[in-house]
């Protein structure tokens, strides 16, 4: 699996849109979404494993809840499985908490995305549940991998890209407001 510090790769994955649902038609339910289509945003790419499943809906809900506070950060959330855009487009006009989802969900259907960050599942042929928070310049800042039957917390993880973007050392359980470490304040006791 590729980590800390690491390029996030080069991709190009055709997309279910994050249009509200009043403002879709055939013609613009798809997008294609790359690497570059965010310029100068920190990213958040979550993988979940699939569509039409009961953990998937609670986790991306949940992080379409925080949108505004990752745009806040300027972080573009982005979602996604190895099944396809369709599946997605199906599954979020059926499913009441995904209809209004704030942010795409990515189709990796040849599953190039998912075995290049290392996190394909063996055993099920399926994304794991793995969590991506990068940098402007593309440089993956943390991962996180949970099994397949535990949802993750997304109020973790924007807890973690408020830390990461402070670009200070930051103790257990810091949160946005709190003080980081003054190593000169450290070194002098």
């Amino acid at each position: 699996m590729l980590g800390v510090g690491e390029n996030f790769p080069t991709f190009n994955v055709k997309a279910t849109t994050s249009k509200p649902l009043a403002d879709i038609s055939i013609d613009n339910v798809f997008e294609d979404i790359t690497n570059k289509s965010y310029p100068g945003k920190w990213l958040v790419v979550f993988f979940y494993p699939k569509d039409f499943t009961f953990v998937c809906p609670t986790e991306i809900a949940a992080f379409g809840d925080l949108n505004d506070e990752f745009q806040d950060r300027d972080t573009q959330i982005l979602g996604g499985s190895t099944d396809s855009e369709f599946v997605h487009w199906a599954w979020r006009k059926h499913q009441e908490e995904l209809k209004d989802l704030p942010f795409p969900l990515l189709a990796d259907v040849k599953r190039e995305l998912t075995s290049e960050l290392g996190i394909l599942d063996k055993n099920e042929g399926v994304a794991q549940r793995a969590t991506f928070i990068v940098d402007p310049d593309g440089i993956i800042r943390h991962v996180s991998v949970n099994d397949l039957n535990v949802g993750r917390n997304p109020k973790e993880i924007l807890r973690v890209l408020d830390a990461l973007q402070t670009d200070e050392l930051c103790p257990c359980n810091w949160s946005k407001g709190e003080e980081t470490i003054d190593l000169n304040e450290a070194t002098k006791e």
